[in-house]
């Protein structure tokens, strides 16, 4: 399957992490693509956007969405991907602008909003919906940059589509059984504690075909 919404494509990414025993991959490309496995940091707090199987215990009581310090925990892998009415081919440059979808990679729920009240703060709450990749429209967010693509090195915003509320963390932290994550909310205004930036991860890249069309066959570029 050459999109990035197809189930097929989220069962490769979470494969591919599972053969690579969690190392994250470099790769010489400097934008986020299509199909690409990564982890979002969070400039302000220096968290990594993180989810695990533990519920809400109020609110929407889906799956929990945080913010964690640590580096090395595969539950932080989010997968890039399309929206289930538009294509979006593996390797492909994800455009300032454009709406996609962040898939939870260990549990395949994505990153989600709605206009529940988060537990700490009582922002809008973000869970992780939907079951092997697929949710509904409230799992859309649009990338908010400053150029034409989404480069590797730029701090972006993350617009959910539906509520216009932007993902945010603004430093509350839980207590048991998840003691010291941050909260991770979405909130109206744009400020400091809204950008993120892509990290560590496995980038997919297209190549090209020898009469010079796409080929979206050979996933992956690395380098070591």
């Amino acid at each position: 399957m050459d999109n990035c919404t197809g189930h097929s494509h989220f069962l490769l990414s979470a494969f591919l992490l599972t053969c690579l025993f969690g190392l994250s991959l470099g790769t010489e490309l400097s934008f986020v693509t299509c199909g690409s496995v990564v982890k979002l940091l969070n400039v302000k707090h220096n968290v990594r956007l993180h989810s695990h199987d533990v519920r809400y215990g109020s609110g929407s009581g889906q799956q929990s969405v945080t913010g964690v310090t640590t580096v090395e925990d595969s539950n932080s892998y989010w997968s890039v991907r399309g929206t289930s009415g538009a294509l979006c081919h593996r390797g492909t440059p994800i455009k300032c602008g454009q709406t996609i979808r962040l898939t939870h990679v260990n549990t395949g729920r994505n990153l989600h909003s709605h206009y529940f009240s988060s537990p700490l703060s009582s922002n809008q709450e973000v869970s992780a919906f939907g079951e092997e990749g697929e949710g509904d429209h409230l799992d859309e967010w649009t990338v908010q940059c400053g150029g034409a693509v989404w480069q590797r090195e730029e701090a972006v915003r993350f617009q959910h589509a539906s509520t216009d509320a932007l993902l945010s963390i603004t430093g509350e932290q839980y207590g048991r059984p998840i003691h010291g994550q941050r909260e991770v909310h979405a909130m109206t205004g744009p400020s400091q504690h809204s950008l993120w930036r892509a990290m560590e991860g496995v980038y997919m890249k297209p190549s090209e075909s020898p009469l010079g069309n796409k080929d979206y066959s050979h996933p992956l570029h690395t380098e070591f």
